[in-house]
């Protein structure tokens, strides 16, 4: 057996020779190895990025709107943005290693990237030309035309003080003092520019961030506002927007019909979070030809007692379109105070549970445990899905037009549906005994 020894050079050259095809070889296997981690970062990516728009999809066309779905795809949004930057460091790794080598190096194949927004100003940089030609050094140049290249760009945020002089004077003849009045600032006793509370508020309910982390930003930027401090400004804010808030709560009350919802949201307390909700109702009249601004009113509870939608439309007279909640019912009652409002039903909420009967794809997940799909459900899924198409064909129209195609049309479905109402539950139940007062959500 020869020793691996004995096949090393004797001479300095051909050792010298030996290192250099050793480390060039090196070189090209780590290329390689970079390469193809590129390309396997890139396929991870791209799968991610396909099956979340998959489920977008699929989010889009059959109406799940459940809180468990959405915070599906937010974890699948993160887990294609680390997917994503893993990609992107990989590329750049391979690229490197492959400038060293004869690997050819590899280039993602990216989705197409939008325009810049046309409302963004653009600062034209020009680049000196050349004042001779590189060429034969004549100076006799006439331009062609130009190519420019776009690079978005942001301004850091800048603090600045305002100071607001109100110089004094004093009358030579009566001795007295006149002064301009003082700046009006939105809080009282404010220091704080609408811009900056805009900019806090903003943060707080439509970034989710919370006060102290804002402070502890802040303060990295030169900036002490302390939590307390941010905390009052909340306060007085919400008290000077109450007015404002009257003004929608008034426009959408008076609305002839509304949607109403309620959905779940994390609120603090004591040594624990509680499950609170957020009550919607909206004002759109759109799909009906109304000429009102559509508008939305939020009111925030600890709890999801009846209590809460009878006091906040305590006022309300007209069309109520919901869900079959309970806490509703009182809502529709003949002795309530101001009359019994029009209740309204949706087939959005009734096709959900069929959906759920009919769902191939969940069910082709579940393997072994997975429960026969049924064949009246999947039915029933088709027929209201005609009803949706109906719908979007008469939205716009004039009410008498709406009224004739859905007694043409969609009576006809809706009446079909009767027998199988079965496993929809309560809310297709309550739809299928008032067919003319159900609608789309």
């Amino acid at each position: 057996m020869t020793d691996a020894a004995d096949q090393l050079p004797d001479d300095l050259a051909s050792a010298h020779a030996m290192i250099l095809a050793e480390r060039a070889a090196r070189r090209e296997a780590e290329a390689v190895a970079a390469r193809a981690q590129a390309v396997n970062s890139h396929s991870d990516a791209l799968i991610a990025r396909l099956r979340l728009e998959i489920e977008k999809l699929k989010r889009d066309i059959h109406g799940s709107r459940s809180e468990r779905k959405a915070r599906l795809l937010e974890q699948m949004e993160l887990q294609l943005e680390e997917l994503e930057a893993d990609a992107s460091q990989d590329e750049l790794a391979a690229e490197l290693a492959a400038r060293s080598s004869t690997v050819r190096a590899f280039e993602r194949k990216r989705p197409s990237r939008k325009p810049f927004p046309e409302h963004l100003p653009r600062e034209r940089v020009v680049i000196a030309p050349p004042t001779s030609c590189p060429c034969c050094g004549s100076a006799k140049l006439a331009k062609l035309g130009e190519d420019i290249t776009e690079t978005l760009e942001v301004i850091p945020r800048q603090w600045k003080v305002i100071q607001t002089v109100r110089e004094k004077f004093s009358c030579r003849e009566c001795e007295k003092i006149a002064q301009p009045p003082a700046p009006f600032h939105v809080t009282p006793r404010g220091f704080a520019g609408p811009n900056l509370l805009a900019m806090i508020l903003f943060e707080k309910f439509g970034q989710h961030q919370p006060l102290n982390r804002q402070s502890e930003r802040y303060a990295r930027e030169g900036v002490d506002l302390s939590l307390s401090t941010l905390a009052d400004q909340v306060g007085a804010c919400a008290a000077v927007l109450k007015p404002l808030h009257g003004l929608i709560e008034a426009h959408v009350l008076t609305a002839e019909r509304l949607h109403g919802d309620d959905t779940t949201v994390p609120i603090l307390a004591k040594g624990k979070t509680d499950t609170g909700r957020i009550w919607t109702y909206v004002r759109d009249d759109r799909p009906f030809s109304g000429t009102s601004p559509p508008a939305a009113l939020y009111y925030a509870s600890r709890d999801r007692r009846q209590e809460h939608p009878e006091r906040h439309l305590k006022t309300f007279t007209g069309i109520l379109q919901a869900d079959a909640y309970g806490g509703y019912n009182p809502l529709f009652k003949m002795d309530r105070d101001s009359g019994p409002l029009t209740q309204a039903l949706c087939w959005s909420h009734s096709r959900r549970k069929f959906f759920v009967l009919a769902d191939i794809a969940t069910n082709a997940k579940r393997g072994k445990n997975a429960t026969p799909i049924s064949p009246v459900a999947l039915e029933a899924v088709k027929r209201i899905d005609a009803l949706f198409d109906i719908e979007r064909d008469i939205n716009r129209l004039a009410a008498s037009e709406r009224l004739a195609r859905r007694q043409r049309d969609s009576r006809r479905l809706v009446e079909s549906l009767r027998p199988g109402c079965g496993p929809s539950g309560q809310s297709c139940r309550a739809a299928l005994r008032s067919p003319s007062r159900s609608t789309t959500c």
